[in-house]
C-alpha cells in the first residue's frame, strides 16, 4: 500500500454506475454482481468533506475482506473476491481499481442498519444523559461517560440515503422487515459483534460499537454485506489508554469530527476543506486500525 493521489469519484464508460454513496461507487456487473469502490472520500455529521483521505479506500477494503473471512463460521457473506486478478476483464482494465474493489453478490438489501453498542458514546450516550435509556434499553444510573455496558445491547437504525440515520425501537425494526428476520439479524448482528470484539481486544482495540448490513440473496439467504467493522462503521478505541469518563483516544474519524467541532461550522453542505495535518492525522488512524487489526 503505497501514498498515492487520492480518487474522490469514479466514472468508466465501460461500466455501469447504479449508485453513488459517501464512499463508495457501485457498479452493475451482471450475472447477479455488484463492484464496490472504495473511494477515498470521507463524510462527518452526514456531510462529504472536499478533501480526501489517501489510501483510505485501500484500507477499508483490506479490513472488510478480513473480518468477512474471520466470521464467515458466523455467517454467510456477499464477498466474492477483492483480488484484482480475478475481477472480470472490463474491470481489470482500469487499474486504478486495484486494492480497493469488491466483487459482490447482489442481495436484496434490508433497508436497516443493525447497531451493537458494548459502550456508552455517540447518540447513545445523549440518550442516556436525557432519558437514562438507549434506544428503549434501561440503564442504572450514574453511568459515565464511555463506560462498558454490562452486555451489548441491538440498538436498530433505519437507513438514511441522505442526511442522518434514525435510532428506531425493535418492535418498529420487525415491523419494517418482519419479526423472523428481525430475530436473526438481531442474533447475528450480536454473535458478530461478540466474536469481534474478543478478537480485537486482544490486539489492543475496544470496538466500542458498530454497525452492521444484512440483505437477502436469489435463494432467500441471509447474508452479511457492505463494509465490516472499519473505522468508517465503528469506533476504534486504545485498550491500553481506556479510561471511562471522558472522550477516548481512537483509530477512527472520531478524530476528524472532534476537529470539525473546533471550527463553528454549522455541520450542513458545503463542508470545510481539511487542512494536510488533519489529513495526515486522520490517515495514521486508519492505517493504525489495519496494522493493528489485520497485521499486514
Amino acid at each position: 500500500m503505497s501514498a498515492v493521489n487520492t480518487i474522490s469519484e469514479t466514472n468508466f464508460d465501460d461500466l455501469r454506475l447504479i449508485h453513488r454513496g459517501k464512499v463508495r461507487d457501485v457498479y452493475d456487473l451482471h450475472e447477479n454482481r455488484l463492484l464496490l469502490v472504495a473511494t477515498d472520500r470521507i463524510s462527518a455529521f452526514d456531510c462529504i468533506m472536499p478533501t480526501q483521505i489517501p489510501n483510505k479506500g485501500e484500507i477499508l477494503t483490506s479490513i472488510s475482506a478480513f473480518w468477512f473471512e474471520f466470521l464467515s463460521d458466523i455467517t454467510a457473506n456477499h464477498l466474492l473476491t477483492t483480488n484484482f486478478e480475478e475481477m472480470p476483464e472490463n474491470v481489470r482494465r482500469h487499474e486504478i481499481l486495484r486494492e480497493r474493489s469488491t466483487l459482490v453478490k447482489k442481495t436484496k438489501v434490508f433497508p436497516v442498519e443493525c447497531v451493537v453498542r458494548g459502550y456508552l458514546e455517540g447518540s447513545g450516550w445523549k440518550d442516556y444523559q436525557a432519558t437514562g435509556e438507549v434506544c428503549g434499553h434501561k440503564l442504572p444510573a450514574g453511568m459515565l461517560h464511555c463506560e462498558k455496558l454490562s452486555a451489548p445491547i441491538f440498538t436498530p437504525a433505519t437507513k438514511a440515503e441522505k442526511g442522518h440515520d434514525e435510532n428506531i425501537s425493535e418492535a418498529r425494526f420487525a415491523e419494517i422487515i418482519g419479526t423472523q428476520n428481525a430475530v436473526k439479524l438481531k442474533n447475528l448482528s450480536l454473535e458478530i459483534y461478540k466474536k469481534a470484539s474478543q478478537y480485537a481486544l486482544k490486539k489492543g482495540i475496544i470496538i466500542a460499537d458498530t454497525k452492521f448490513e444484512f440483505g437477502l440473496d436469489e435463494d432467500e439467504n441471509i447474508l452479511l454485506i457492505d463494509e465490516v467493522l472499519t473505522p468508517d462503521s465503528s469506533r476504534f478505541w486504545s485498550a491500553e489508554t481506556f479510561e471511562p469518563g471522558h472522550v477516548q483516544a481512537s483509530f477512527d474519524k472520531q478524530f476528524l469530527r472532534e476537529y470539525l467541532e473546533t471550527l463553528g461550522w454549522d455541520k450542513k453542505p458545503p463542508a470545510p476543506a481539511l487542512p494536510e495535518n488533519i489529513v495526515q492525522a486522520t490517515r495514521s488512524k486508519y492505517l493504525e486500525a489495519f496494522q493493528t487489526l489485520v497485521g499486514s
